[in-house]
């Protein structure tokens, strides 16, 4: 990764039925798009935020249908740095993610921090988890 490169990263948790989707700010160092959606807004949404370029890289999890995927967006756009990342673990770094970015309120925060769950599914802190194994660092939140 080179330190002169600018333009967002972009993350995807792939899955059968919803998908986990991040994008980060030019610097890539804020969260600017978290989503869960199915496959084809999905696509949707990566055909829409690959068109005007400045991408520097996609992040994309290894695990389920992830060889679809991976044809499809280099078919997409070939030139794009598309780079595998183990899922191992991610949604389980999810639901602590979810918790450092949403603190617990209410009767949450008297739980012990093993016994709370995410009160929505996590697949777009998975893909934010994906992108910053790869980064090596945390993104912000969104402002």
């Amino acid at each position: 990764m080179s330190a002169t490169q600018a333009g967002c990263w972009i993350a995807l948790d792939p899955g059968r039925h919803k998908c986990g989707l991040v994008r980060s700010d030019s610097k890539g160092e804020r969260i600017t798009d978290l989503l869960i959606c199915s496959p084809r807004e999905c696509w949707d949404w990566l055909q829409h935020w690959l068109e005007p370029g400045g991408v520097q890289g996609l992040v994309l999890g290894d695990g389920t249908s992830s060889s679809a995927w991976q044809d499809c967006i280099q078919e997409l756009d070939p030139h794009l740095q598309l780079l595998l990342q183990p899922e191992y673990a991610s949604t389980l770094e999810a639901r602590e993610r979810y918790w450092q970015l949403y603190p617990p309120r209410g009767w949450r925060r008297l739980l012990p921090a093993g016994l709370r769950l995410p009160p929505r599914p996590v697949d777009d802190l998975a893909a934010l988890v994906l992108l910053e194994r790869y980064l090596g660092r945390c993104l912000q939140a969104m402002a």
